[in-house]
């Protein structure tokens, strides 16, 4: 094996990268279709990366963040990257099984034709992913990418050089780069990298971004797999419980500050339930944090430019007439910390033309929009881009229907809010500008695989009536096919 070198310049990383997607390319034709025990033992090793270097990924996490809650990182990044791992493994020999498909004309069948689907792997997955859930979201996608029978080209973020190195040495240790390889760098090396010529790409980042990743990709057609983010409403119907609503809305608000792709990111309340959402949001928040500036619950936001950019969001609301709700149980003052963390803060009346309302937030911040009826909310959600989450409350099993039925998003959690994403045998994925494609579970070893069709025909000659020279029979069988 090659040791990966953080300290490579641009030219020789680039260089590198083509070089290993030849020799990740070369041995995948050696070795054909892997078995399932040699997609097992890939499966293992990630597994193993995990559990033995948990406390340098919590470590990694917290330096890289300012402040991360070390149990926020063992229960997302450690924990949750082994459940999708050990979902694949439990199921990966049912996956590979041939799926028998129907003949069709049927009279096919009776002389002995056969119809199926092999799901082959696809060759060399390149995954790019984010900053947020550096160890989750690169470990993740390796469920159904090791499923398939691939390899893997990772390039994670520059936002979390410490998690990144880490991430280089550990599968260094448990991989020759013929099967995987870690590639360190700025956008110039993330840009190189989407140009490869893989044979399949994910890609999981800010939409603006994906724009970029998916016309680098078109260059070699290779079929991409997005995962961005979005604004995510969650539609708070008349009949929910409140106590309840803001307990869970604000769980997932806060967990790791707000920087989630599915978090919470605006709510449509009932006009005459914002008081009632407002108290309840301080009381759950106050339960969680009754202090918050050294709090080694609350996460801090990743860097200065994106506490500078959330600041902003907050200024820009209040010049424009939004009232702003700080959840501050402790009275601190946060103008001065080693950190940049940033109290959960509620906008309230928020308008369209604020930048609150136009961008992901992807932070501690929650503007509350107030609606008549749910017809109105629904049309609200409708008149913007389809998110990648949306959440309901409420126990109006009409009312839910009717907004689930009636809008268009990647998933939905209904009484909860991100859940959805932790089931394991459920896609994930968004939909239009909040992503493209899905994984997880089945629906992520068939991503990652090449369903390729097979029909085997009858021995006996039965096609024999549809060659040249036609007569009366072929005429019969050409007319019987045509008909309402």
């Amino acid at each position: 094996m090659s040791m990966p070198q953080a300290q490579l310049d641009t030219g020789d990383e680039v260089q590198r990268m083509r070089d290993v997607l030849a020799r990740q390319k070369a041995a995948h034709i050696k070795d054909g279709p892997l078995p399932a025990e040699k997609r097992i033992e890939w499966i293992d090793r990630a597994v193993g990366l995990i559990v033995d270097n948990r406390d340098a990924i919590a470590d990694a996490l917290r330096q890289d963040f300012g402040h991360r809650s070390v149990q926020t990182s063992l229960f997302t990044d450690v924990s949750g990257s082994i459940g999708p791992l050990k979902h694949a493994k439990a199921h990966v020999k049912s996956w590979m099984k041939r799926e028998r498909r129907k003949v069709s004309p049927s009279i096919l069948g009776l002389f002995g034709a056969k119809a199926y689907v092999d799901y082959q792997p696809k060759g060399v997955v390149g995954v790019i992913s984010p900053w947020n859930f550096p160890f989750n979201l690169t470990f993740t996608p390796l469920a159904g990418i090791f499923a398939a029978g691939n390899r893997v080209m990772i390039k994670p973020s520059e936002y979390t050089p410490r998690c990144s190195e880490l991430m280089a040495r550990m599968f260094h240790q448990a991989y020759d780069e013929s099967e995987v390889a870690v590639f360190l760098g700025g956008p110039e090396v993330g840009h190189a990298f989407s140009t490869l010529a893989f044979d399949h790409l994910l890609f999981t980042g800010a939409t603006s971004i994906a724009y970029h990743v998916q016309r680098a990709a078109a260059e070699n057609l290779v079929p991409t797999t997005l995962e961005l983010g979005g604004k995510s409403p969650v539609i708070v119907g008349k009949s929910a419980d409140m106590a309840l609503t803001a307990k869970r809305v604000m769980t997932g608000k806060t967990m790791n500050a707000g920087q989630i792709c599915l978090a919470p990111d605006y709510m449509l309340v009932p006009k005459e339930k914002v008081a009632s959402f407002v108290a309840e949001a301080t009381k759950a928040v106050t339960t969680m944090y009754p202090t918050i500036k050294d709090n080694p619950d609350y996460t801090s936001v990743i860097n200065q430019r994106h506490y500078d950019r959330l600041q902003g969001y907050l200024d820009d609301a209040r010049a424009k007439g939004a009232e702003i709700v700080e959840i501050n149980p402790a009275k601190e003052d946060f103008r001065q910390q080693p950190f940049h963390k940033i109290p959960p803060t509620l906008v309230l009346n928020p308008t369209d033309d604020m930048k609150i309302m136009k961008d992901e937030i992807f932070g501690p911040l929650l503007p509350v929009k107030t609606y008549d009826t749910v017809d109105e909310a629904v049309g609200y959600v409708n008149g913007h881009a389809r998110p990648l989450g949306l959440y309901y409350f409420g126990n109006d099993a009409k009312e839910q229907e009717h907004v689930l039925t009636r809008t268009t998003s990647g998933g939905v959690t209904v009484n909860d809010v991100v859940m959805h994403v932790a089931m394991e045998d459920l896609p994930f994925g968004g939909v239009g500008p909040s992503g493209m494609g899905s994984y997880h579970g089945i629906d992520g070893f068939k991503t990652f695989s090449h369903a390729k069709a097979v029909f085997n025909q009858a021995k006996s000659d039965i096609t024999a009536m549809m060659r040249p020279p036609y007569g009366a029979k072929f005429q019969k069988m050409v007319d019987g096919g045509i008909k309402r």
